[in-house]
């Protein structure tokens, strides 16, 4: 996101002056490219120990439900091609307060993440120093203090740490597979053993692991491109998209299978630096140095990425009203979003004091669910002709395809609905305090937008109860013989 959301009808014709340049391929390398990073350092242990090598068909479905969440925000990109993601579509559909609400729940879902990196980061750093309780800590606590004063003092500088991590975050990845699948068919007593039974502990906790590894897959909303920048919209966003997520399921199980073959899922369930174990089982000593260095390198990109996201995400809302103003203050000399970096520094900081990953991921993966929904009801308004201005647009098209995306909408919202329901209680009520103070911090930040948001609300209820009278008069025909379509009762003849 580079800009604040825009109110204006999409560019369908590319007459904006922006250049259509983007591909299927070019759209696939995003998705790929924002998705694959350093969560698969993290969840794989996670999830063996809830499931044991079932975790692979958690896997294969945790790719079905992103990919279904994908497609849902690439067709509300191609409604509203304007920056801003989940924020902009639901803002453009609802208002401004669900709108709010959407950016809100995506904000505090990318900064529960920064944390979780901040603890991988420091677990895999033990490889190489024996650290002490206060000494992990710290090293968590600076970690985020590098990414925030990097972001502040320049985002060129970021972006170029950025491009450089991204490079190199794959390449431990690709040799461990290559290397590992080699390994588990020249060891197949030793592969067997590994992977049976295949599921040691029951598919009980299968809807838990599931929502962690939904975690995994998050990074698909940045593959949202705008419309206008990509060469027939339409069709390419689509396309890219679920070839892009088809290749990152791809990876992921194919990952997933090699760590599962060469270590056992006992191992796995109580290590905290799964692909470590997996690297020396296949590589030695030096197969550990190598996972653990390229585990750093990818949890600090993709802390970074993140970091740099979701500021620009606080900094949009704020510059339209809907956060505090001082989120919006831009740094005199750097000319960075400062106040709102920092601000989510510090929080990061002290939720990086949380042990649990767990707890951290499934909190971010409710609020993520929370603003995939309102995502999800956009594109279902949209396509029902409200507003009226993207009525021709939002109206799903003809062929095969055109009839897969009248059931997206319906779709995405039952996985979201499903994501939130395997939270536990607990991540349930601290997602809906958090919703709540947002609403506080939106009163305050924006009052005279609260108040028009509920007249629009009651209004928006009269409406839609005047409708269903409406049609239930015209379904019953009216009581006591009334003709059908007339809403008022026949004057009585006169005698």
């Amino acid at each position: 996101m580079s800009d604040g959301p825009q109110s204006s009808p999409p560019d369908t014709a590319g007459t904006t002056g922006v250049r259509r340049v983007l591909t299927v391929f070019d759209v696939t390398n995003v998705t790929v490219g924002a998705i694959v990073g350093a969560d698969i350092y993290v969840a794989s242990a996670i999830t063996a120990g809830l499931l044991g090598p079932a975790s692979l068909l958690a896997w294969l479905a945790a790719g079905v439900v992103a990919t279904i969440l994908a497609l849902t925000l690439a067709e509300c990109a191609r409604v509203v091609p304007t920056v801003g993601g989940p924020y902009a579509y639901t803002s453009k559909a609802f208002g401004p307060l669900p709108g709010f609400l959407a950016g809100w729940s995506m904000w505090i879902a990318e900064m529960t993440a920064m944390p979780v990196f901040a603890i991988a980061f420091s677990s895999y750093l033990g490889h190489f120093v024996a650290l002490s309780n206060f000494e992990t800590h710290a090293v968590r606590i600076g970690f985020l203090a590098v990414l925030t004063v990097v972001n502040v003092v320049s985002v060129r500088a970021a972006g170029r740490v950025n491009d450089a991590l991204t490079l190199l975050k794959l390449m431990p990845l690709a040799m461990l597979v290559v290397a590992g699948l080699g390994y588990a068919v020249l060891h197949l007593d030793t592969t067997k053993d590994h992977l049976t039974p295949l599921a040691p502990f029951g598919l009980s906790e299968f809807p838990r692991a599931l929502m962690l590894i939904v975690w995994a897959y998050a990074g698909f909303e940045l593959s949202t491109v705008p419309a206008g920048e990509v060469v027939n919209p339409g069709r390419t966003i689509p396309r890219g998209i679920a070839v892009g997520m088809a290749i990152v399921t791809t990876f992921y199980l194919v990952t997933n299978l090699v760590v599962t073959a060469v270590v056992p899922y006992e191992e796995l369930m109580v290590s905290n630096t799964p692909l470590v174990l997996a690297g020396t089982a296949v590589f030695g000593a030096a197969g550990a140095t190598i996972m653990a260095a390229g585990a750093m390198v990818s949890v600090a990109g993709s802390d970074e990425s993140d970091m740099l996201g979701s500021s620009r995400l606080a900094y949009a809302m704020a510059a339209d009203g809907l956060l505090p103003r001082a989120v919006a203050s831009l740094h005199r000399k750097f000319r960075t979003p400062h106040v709102a970096l920092i601000a989510q520094g510090a929080i990061a900081m002290a939720l990086s004091f949380v042990d649990v990953l767990s707890s951290l991921i499934s909190f971010a993966v409710v609020n993520l669910a929370f603003s995939f929904l309102l995502c999800a009801a956009s594109l279902w308004r949209f396509q029902h002709g409200h507003p009226a201005d993207l009525a021709a647009v939002a109206r799903p098209r003809t062929g095969w395809r055109g009839r897969g995306t009248r059931f997206l909408p319906a779709s995405a919202m039952v996985v979201c609905v499903g994501l939130l329901a395997a939270a536990t209680h607990r991540q349930q009520l601290l997602a809906l305090a958090v919703l709540l103070a947002g609403l506080a911090i939106y009163t305050v930040a924006a009052p005279k937008r609260a108040n028009e948001s509920a007249l629009e609300w009651v209004q928006d209820r009269e409406r839609i109860l005047r409708r269903l009278a409406r049609r239930r008069m015209r379904f019953l025909g009216g009581p006591m013989g009334w003709s059908r379509g007339h809403t008022t009762p026949p004057r009585r003849p006169r005698t």
